[in-house]
């Protein structure tokens, strides 16, 4: 399993960024999936999910309004498109794979989750 994120920058507060999380290894379809960011020195936040179907999406309450998740089944790639942003938002993001058979509700638990690509940095900053 691989989940290769990327499309992090540095942008001044009030533009958009969008990171791609490639995937690969398993059947893309076949599992939601979910972003996370870590701010130095802060904890793992869960920012967003959608289901495998694409039908299902959740936002942390911080984001809402301004992200947009997104996943294209032919790419086998998941997006998320950030408006808006502002320095709050500087973090690593990272993308991650929820563990089949797991409910929904529970998108914010990182325990939910079976396995981690590796961060894509994003700095909002003026």
């Amino acid at each position: 399993v691989q989940l290769q994120a990327s499309g992090g920058g540095s942008v001044q507060p009030g533009g958009s960024l969008r990171l791609s999380c490639a995937a690969s290894g398993f059947v893309f379809g076949d599992y939601s999936l979910g972003w996370f960011r870590q701010a130095p020195g802060k904890e793992r936040e869960a920012v967003s999910y959608i289901t495998n179907s694409g039908i299902i999406r959740y936002y942390a309450d911080s984001v809402k309004g301004r992200f947009t998740i997104s996943r294209d089944k032919a790419k086998a790639t998941v997006y998320l498109q950030m408006n808006s942003l502002e320095p709050e938002d500087t973090a690593v993001y990272t993308c991650a794979r929820f563990a089949r058979g797991n409910f929904h509700y529970r998108w914010e638990r990182p325990e939910q989750y079976d396995s981690w690509g590796q961060g894509t940095l994003v700095t909002v900053s003026s």
